[in-house]
Order: C-alpha cells, then sequence, then structure tokens
C-alpha cells in the first residue's frame, strides 16, 4: 500500500492551474522539521518535498494559509514517468 502521512507546513505554493482535461491542480514545497527515534537516539529530521493537490482537494489547497501547519495525507509517485523524482500527492489536510 501507498499510503504517505506528514505533518507539515506550506513553504511555497504555484498559483491554482488547470490541467488539459480541465481537473483544478496546484503544487507547492512542504518544509517538514521533526525528532524522530533511531536506533534508540534522537534524530532530528528536516527536509522539503514537493506536493501536487488535483481535483477537489486543490481549491481548498489553495485558500490555506501559507507558512501553515497541517496534517496532509496521500502518496508518493514518480514526477513522470521516466523520472526517479518523487512527488507527494495530496489526497487530504486538515
Amino acid at each position: 500500500m501507498n499510503e504517505f502521512r506528514l505533518f507539515a507546513s506550506i513553504a511555497e505554493r504555484d498559483v491554482l492551474r488547470y490541467t488539459p482535461a480541465g481537473i483544478p491542480i496546484v503544487a507547492a514545497k512542504l518544509l517538514h522539521s521533526s525528532t524522530q527515534s533511531e536506533a534508540g537516539i534522537a534524530r532530528v529530521v528536516e527536509f522539503e518535498i514537493t506536493a501536487l493537490a488535483a481535483g477537489k482537494i486543490s481549491e481548498q489547497f489553495d485558500h490555506a494559509d501559507l507558512g501553515g501547519t497541517y496534517q496532509f495525507t496521500g502518496f508518493l509517485a514518480r514526477r513522470n514517468r521516466n523520472s526517479r523524482t518523487l512527488v507527494f500527492h495530496i489526497t487530504g489536510f486538515e
């Protein structure tokens, strides 16, 4: 199963656009920072991840506060068929 859940803040967000099929889509950069336990040792984890919100959720995401922290759910997929780069596809957030 490919299910990804992440607490992150919206660092950057592009303007809402539409695909050639008429589907609304918003691209963004999410910023995560937390402390995780690995092998019994506390480890600071910080990263930025590229994200996409498509369809109905994109309009809700477009109105979310820039810099606001949310719990995002979705899945990971390649940027395109020939790419090794992953993109987080947002299917929900609160």
